[in-house]
């Protein structure tokens, strides 16, 4: 099965708390804090795979956590790293941001890694915080939580010519005698519901062909299958155009060139920028001297746009048209006709979304201030629930430290200012604490 989409959670590992450990050894009468530090949480990382062509692995496993970092140990010994989890993708995978719709990368190429969500930073023993006031600290620090993420993984096929055209035109036919693929044909309308890719083999050349199902009228708009199937045109150098010349279905030759054209117009100015060569298929069955027939090679002609008289069922011109196709690949500037998204080239890692650590967030030293229902203060934030977790609440110092950074901070001032006063609680997280206003009269 060909999948294109899908939604996944990924969550980098947390960091390895800081050690509390103290020496205990024979002979050592000055037996100081030893803790360790914790090892740093394990990276999300996506890599392309060529040996990949769908979704499917992640499709239908919707979360993915790396492994966290181990804890400190006594003897200054830091705790292990936690291994980064490399999730493989196709290549041509662009990988969103669901909760800003932000693009993060592209991986177009081979062997491409991006960093999508970075482990914890392992937490501090508590030999770090020996000084000389703070002889035997009995606390340590905790590892900062791993990022957590949900993103939207989108395959773009990479193909260097797209076959284009409404429903039954015989897309499917001319990939499958021009290339080994062997997609499934029929006469009914969809019978291709996913892209098809097929290697081209010439004398001195190979390019590969992607038949690009699912387009109507209506298609820019998401109608059918449109939505989904016009984005892997963003990926191809040029495009040959399939029409029913013989009008078969009932439909003007020149109208299906115009319908198709309309719709990629309106999903995406760009696409019509790619070079575009028209295949006059089923001439095999077409009348060369019928109106409508000669109502399409009129307007090609004043439009000055390259065709071919063909019929893919008997092969009678296809030849011709894969050898143009290696010609004008060969002369079409690789760089300026790469995949472009929203009008950036997301091949360049310098338009990549750089994922920074927690702590390197701007609001990670933010201290969100709220009062309950029962009018306690209630103090939340990134830092803060770090600390808060690395405090013993047994030990004076850690104590010391956590109120410290409440007063230097200038949060207990802005909580006064709120109007807290002597003999009020504040809450963090489930753990109240009361006010004692030292400088409050008796």
């Amino acid at each position: 099965m060909f999948v294109d989409r899908a939604e996944i959670i990924i969550k980098s590992g947390k960091g390895g708390d800081g050690a509390v450990s103290f020496r205990h050894e024979p002979f050592v009468p000055d037996g100081g804090p030893d803790g360790g530090n914790g090892g740093r949480g394990g990276d999300i990382v996506f890599k392309a795979d060529r040996n990949l062509n769908t979704l499917m692995d992640v499709r239908y496993r919707k979360k993915y956590k790396a492994p966290s970092g181990e804890g400190g140990m006594g003897r200054l010994k830091a705790g292990k790293q936690g291994e980064n989890l490399i999730i493989k993708l196709p290549v041509g995978s662009v990988i969103i941001d669901q909760e800003s719709g932000s693009f993060m990368a592209d991986l177009s190429e081979d062997g491409v890694e991006f960093v999508a969500a970075v482990g914890g930073k392992g937490g501090l023993g508590n030999s770090n915080f020996k000084n000389s006031k703070r002889q035997a600290p009995n606390f340590a620090e905790a590892g900062t939580q791993g990022q957590e993420r949900t993103v939207l993984i989108e395959l773009k096929l990479i193909a260097d010519v797209g076959l284009i055209g409404l429903p039954n035109v015989g897309k499917s036919t001319f990939l499958s005698v021009s290339t080994g693929a062997r997609p499934k044909i029929a006469n009914y309308h969809f019978t291709t519901i996913t892209p098809n890719l097929g290697v081209v083999e010439l004398a001195n050349t190979s390019f590969v062909i992607a038949d690009i199902p699912g387009l109507i009228e209506g298609a820019a708009e998401g109608s059918g299958l449109g939505h989904d199937f016009l984005k892997h045109v963003e990926r191809t150098k040029m495009l040959v155009h399939v029409i029913d010349a013989s009008g078969s279905e009932g439909r003007r030759p020149l109208d299906d060139f115009k319908i198709i054209n309309a719709e990629m117009k309106q999903y995406s100015e760009r696409l019509m920028k790619k070079p575009q060569i028209v295949a006059l298929n089923k001439m095999d069955i077409a009348d060369p001297t019928g109106e409508a027939f000669l109502e399409l090679i009129d307007f090609l002609k004043k439009n000055r746009i390259e065709y071919y008289e063909i019929s893919a069922a008997t092969r009678q011109g296809v030849p011709d048209v894969l050898n143009y196709c290696a010609g004008e690949l060969v002369r079409i500037d690789e760089d300026e006709q790469s995949a472009e998204i929203d009008e950036k080239s997301f091949s360049d890692q310098s338009l990549w979304m750089k994922v920074t650590r927690i702590e390197d967030d701007p609001d990670y030293r933010v201290v969100h201030i709220s009062i309950d229902e029962e009018g306690n203060y209630v103090l939340s934030g990134k830092q803060l629930e770090k600390i808060f977790n690395s405090t013993n609440f047994n030990d004076v110092g850690s104590l010391t430290y956590l109120n410290n950074y409440l007063e230097d901070g200038g949060i207990i001032r802005k909580l006064k200012a709120r109007g807290m006063e002597d003999g009020d609680t504040i809450k963090i997280k489930d753990f109240e604490m009361e006010y004692i206003d030292e400088d409050a009269e008796d």
